[in-house]
């Protein structure tokens, strides 16, 4: 059984920074992609940022220079830095991580945490 739990959200001033934290739990033997999404109300779940198992990551436009996101292979976490916060962040973030359970490839499938609120006002 995978377990994915996130944590480091909360309410913070415009400008502050907060990190998110996404640990991952269970029988995995390999994990691929992780990635962090974030929804509004009303909108479309949003990519934020993404990493791949080589350390290569990509942003959204409106977050680069601002969020980095970063994977600890031997904790098996992933991390979101999110500096310069505005009110636009404000968001439920999610975690993603396609993993896979046993040695083969073809078993890996996403899994995504509960979601962690991100409010960005005075």
């Amino acid at each position: 059984q995978v377990q994915l739990v996130e944590s480091g959200g909360g309410l913070v001033q415009p400008g502050g920074s907060l990190r998110l934290s996404c640990a991952v739990s269970g029988s995995i033997f390999s994990m691929n992609t992780m990635a962090w999404y974030r929804q509004v109300p009303g909108n479309e779940r949003e990519l934020v940022a993404l990493i791949f198992s080589g350390g290569s990551a990509n942003y959204a436009d409106s977050v680069k220079g601002r969020f980095t996101i970063s994977r600890d292979t031997a904790k098996n976490t992933v991390y979101l830095q999110m500096n310069s916060l505005k009110p636009e962040d404000t968001a439920v973030y999610y975690c993603y991580v396609r993993a896979a359970q046993t040695m083969n490839p073809s078993t890996a499938v996403p899994y995504w945490g509960q979601g962690t609120q991100v409010t960005v006002s005075s």
